[in-house]
């Protein structure tokens, strides 16, 4: 038997690793090119080989550990992972069973289906893995094995040739000038022309250097820095996101299947994993060492992601280099986000303390305190008694910390910070987005989703490339999105149905309360009711928000939409709709519409046959802001556990799996793919997203409620700020590195939460907080409040038998009908909504129009470098003029053409 393995291994590596006599042989074979369709030509490479030969020749190479070939001179791109498992003895079969290697095309007669499905997944990594070859990638394979399963490791290096080649079609960025670093903090330079230390501010090692760049040209390759230094002209992550784009477009099966692409070959069993490897490991070297002897990993982990670092800068530009612009441009966001933050923090909780200090102003709450017996409630239910209102007088004072002249101010202060963050977010984007050489960066064609690929029904033309690519029909695409969105219905129409069934059980907690006989749980059955509906309305949420974004998943599969752009961002508005209803629906129901349908004694209005909840003693925004704290603060909190313990432990379980294969083998020295595969696969960053754009609705729609909510925000964003640091540098598997010029689809939905903020303050203002009664009454009455509390109450109908003369809070008369003051009330509420409306939103088109979304000094930045591209690219058509006799003049025409114009624009 071991024999019988010893020879399948030996002949899956003459497969994989036999590159002269299949190179010639076989023909290349490609999909989805920007080229039309075709790939590289092997000619192309043929002096690729000859120069690296040349180049050992004329200077010895010292083999190299880590992300190297076994040489020590190709450098690993990109690995890719398949697991076979030992196969075992059949009777009849054996012989059959030893043949059978991973080269093998043909499964044998009677094989089961398991089996034929093995030797399809092997004939497709085999005729992959030539196809890479075809295209002048360098491939060696590594083993891990024992009695039960083989762990086949890939590595993938591109050669000189090959990333010159595609560095030019991909229109990646080459150096021309370097220049200054430039500070890209603004609060770091405020604190300098201060004259103010700033602790925040860290020298990190290794900081890439920042260049005049423009697109690249091989025929210019003499212009731009470095070129001649082909070992590192190319960083590690544009080499992985070269041979990724190889990786992508190559065929492995059938053209017409549009079997292409390593993401479809993981997604059909082909593979386990594909990734590039982390510059090595993380932890700091045991012996004394200079910063800047350490890698790339290492440095983000001592300056970023650990704990103690938590008030630093965030080191933005090692981040981009390590992870790419997609991940950086993520955590330069949630940086933004936080240290905008604390204004509103430290805003919100002076307003808060302003309402401590003045509580003993409150002249409603001393009224009711000092009472007594003088004002008789009516029940609160039907076999409740009637009760004193100055029992309620602890609430009574509670109530004015949410509901007091500061919290206005809080609410319009927090309109403004809303659209102004996402004004300067916009300047900052638009920096870090030029900084990064992404600032008109645009997705090129993309290629259809694998999924949509191995589904699509037909094959057409694609207009752009001119090539056939998998189809699906228009009309049955939208009608499955038609479908889909019912589902979407049906389950918001869950949702309101858990918040009906909280609503009623809040009733019934409340009733049982009142029955119980206890003075102390009588008066405080509505916030013991509250708190505990709240709680168990936190895990509805959490659970129906699991449960739907696995449907929402399979609902845009479902949709078959074809490209990976278009996938996200259905899949982006269903989830965040859903999620939008799922978490705000309890805190509007309280917000806007608790209290409003109660009714009157003799007449209340009821819901399956039990009164209508009314607004408990203190007041319908202290139960918001009890319900904002226990749903924004509990979920935070469950996110921060599951983000701190389920990446360890699926890490330890992958860890354990791979133990189980080495067995009592420890290498002396570990290698860097297996190190890297028993690490967890990054996930994305929607969820991460997800979770902060949730969270600035919390902070913004209903933040006249809860002044302390950005405070929580900001304490917990510090926390987040370092746990998906560390995740991505210590726990996941390095991304591939992808380009973005902003946020994508997540501003639009932060601009829209913005603007509904502004309508649902001003509501909450008007309707739900007592601030324009109060105003109203000390217009038309008194001043300073006196008489405030009995103005508000109104007297039980006459035919009310049950206590007769009890009292109730409304504006009606004896009979039950609203009084002028309602009307007039009325009348303010309106007034004010229009104004409010419309002094923010003009102030806020102010904002627009008076902060530019690029910067000024930026604007100069990119002419200077516009000059310097053409400039650098403009050298063939001088020389083509001086060898027609014809002397350039300064500034024609004729010194740049349309071409050079083209090549030089500031591009990505």
């Amino acid at each position: 038997m071991m024999k019988k393995s010893s020879e399948l291994q030996k002949e899956d590596r003459e497969v994989l690793l036999d590159l002269d006599n299949r190179g010639e042989a076989q023909t290349t074979d490609s999909y989805g090119s920007l080229q039309n369709g075709s790939f590289i030509p092997p000619r192309y490479f043929s002096a690729a080989a000859a120069d690296e030969d040349g180049g050992a020749s004329s200077k010895q190479t010292v083999p190299q550990l880590g992300n190297y070939f076994r040489d020590g001179r190709a450098k690993i791109d990109f690995v890719l992972v398949w697991e076979v498992r030992s196969r075992r003895k059949r009777r009849g079969k054996g012989k059959n069973e030893a043949n059978c290697g991973e080269g093998e095309s043909v499964p044998p007669e009677g094989s089961s289906r398991s089996e034929r499905r093995k030797a399809q997944l092997a004939q497709w990594r085999e005729k992959f893995v030539q196809n890479l070859e075809g295209a002048g990638l360098l491939v060696e394979k590594e083993e891990t094995a024992n009695e039960k399963k083989t762990i086949h490791f890939l590595k993938i290096s591109a050669p000189w040739d090959v990333l010159v080649y595609y560095a030019e079609e991909l229109c990646l960025r080459a150096p021309l000038q370097a220049q200054p670093h430039q500070n890209l903090n603004t609060s770091a330079m405020v604190l300098k022309r201060l004259c103010i230390p700033n602790a925040m501010m860290e020298s990190v090692p290794n900081r890439p250097l920042d260049y005049y760049t423009c697109a690249f040209r091989k025929s210019k390759m003499n212009r731009f820095l470095g070129s001649g230094d082909h070992e590192a002209y190319f960083t590690n992550t544009q080499r992985h996101c070269i041979v990724y784009e190889i990786l992508a477009r190559t065929v492995y099966g059938k053209r017409k299947r549009a079997e292409v692409g390593v993401d479809r070959l993981v997604n059909e069993g082909a593979y386990t994993a594909a990734y590039p490897l982390h510059e090595g490991p993380f932890q700091l070297p045991n012996y004394e060492s200079r910063p800047d002897e350490l890698n790339q990993r290492q440095v983000l982990y001592y300056y970023w992601a650990r704990w103690c670092k938590w008030y630093k800068y965030q080191p933005l530009d090692h981040i981009r280099e390590y992870f790419g612009e997609k991940i950086a441009l993520y955590f330069a966001w949630l940086g933004f986000y936080t240290a905008w933050l604390l204004p509103a923090a430290l805003v919100g909780t002076l307003i808060f303390v302003s309402g401590v200090m003045t509580m003993s102003t409150n002249t409603p709450a001393e009224e009711i305190c000092g009472s007594g017996a003088k004002y008789l409630m009516c029940p609160l239910c039907k076999t409740c008694k009637a009760w004193n209102m100055s029992e309620i007088c602890t609430m009574a004072k509670m109530g004015y910390l949410f509901d007091h002249p500061g919290t206005v101010f809080f609410s319009v202060f927090m309109s403004f910070w809303a659209v102004a963050f996402l004004e300067y977010w916009k300047r900052k984007m638009a920096t870090l987005a030029h900084h990064w050489d992404c600032m008109d960066f645009h997705e090129e064609e993309e290629r259809p989703r694998p999924e949509f690929a191995a589904m699509a029904p037909t094959m057409e033309q694609n207009p752009v490339t001119g090539i056939k690519e998998p189809y699906f029909p228009e009309k049955t695409r939208l009608s499955r999105m038609f479908t889909s969105s019912m589902v979407i219905i049906l389950m918001l129409c869950v949702v309101i149905i858990f918040l009906v069934t909280v609503v009623v059980s809040r009733g019934i907690i409340s009733v049982m309360m009142y029955h119980t006989g206890s003075p102390v749980l009588r008066t405080e059955a509505g916030t013991i009711a509250n708190i505990s509906s709240s709680v168990v309305n936190l895990g509805l949420i959490l659970l129906m928000g699991q449960v739907y974004t696995a449907l929402a998943e399979q609902l845009t599969k479902w949709e078959m939409h074809r490209t990976q752009t278009q996938y996200d961002n259905a899949f982006t508005f269903k989830v965040f709709i859903f999620q939008f209803v799922n978490f705000y629906s309890s805190p509007f129901y309280v917000a806007f519409f608790k209290g409003r349908f109660v009714g009157y004694p003799s007449k209340y209005g009821t819901l399956f046959g039990m009164r209508n909840e009314d607004c408990g003693p203190g007041g319908c925004l202290i139960e918001l802001a009890e319900q904002l704290f226990i749903i924004m603060v509990g979920k935070q909190l469950i996110n921060n556990i599951q983000e701190f313990i389920l990446p360890k432990v699926k890490a330890w379980h992958q860890k354990r799996a791979f133990s189980s294969v080495l067995g009592g083998k420890v290498s002396q020295e570990p290698r860097l793919w297996e190190e890297d595969y028993k690490l967890v696969q990054c996930e994305g960053l929607f969820e991460e997203y997800l979770e902060m754009v949730l969270q600035f609705g919390f902070i913004t729609i209903f933040v006249a409620a809860f002044p302390l909510a950005p405070l929580f925000a900001l304490l917990n964003n510090w926390v987040e700020i370092r746990l998906d640091a560390h995740k991505f540098v210590c726990e996941y598997r390095r991304p591939v590195a992808e380009r973005a010029q902003n946020i994508g689809v997540w501003f639009n939905i932060l601009e829209a939460l913005s603007h509904l903020s502004v309508i649902a303050n001003a509501f909450l203002i008007a309707f739900t907080s007592d601030f324009l009664p109060r105003l109203l009454y000390q217009y038309k009455f008194h001043n300073d409040l006196h008489g405030y509390v009995n103005y508000t109450l109104a007297y039980a109908p006459l035919n009310y038998t049950d206590y007769p003369m009890c009292r109730y809070k409304a504006f009606r008369d004896n009979n039950g009908n609203y009084t002028l003051f309602y009307w007039e009330l009325l009348a303010v509420r309106l007034g004010f909504i229009i104004a409010f409306e419309h002094v923010v939103f003009f102030v806020l088109r102010a904002i627009d129009w008076i902060v530019p979304d690029v910067p000024e000094s930026l604007e100069l930045k990119m002419k200077r470098e516009h000059y310097l591209a053409k400039q650098a690219l403009a050298e063939n058509q001088e020389a083509l003029l001086v060898s027609r006799g014809q002397r350039p003049t300064p500034g024609s025409p004729e010194t740049s053409s349309p071409a050079s114009d083209a090549s030089c624009r500031i591009m990505n």
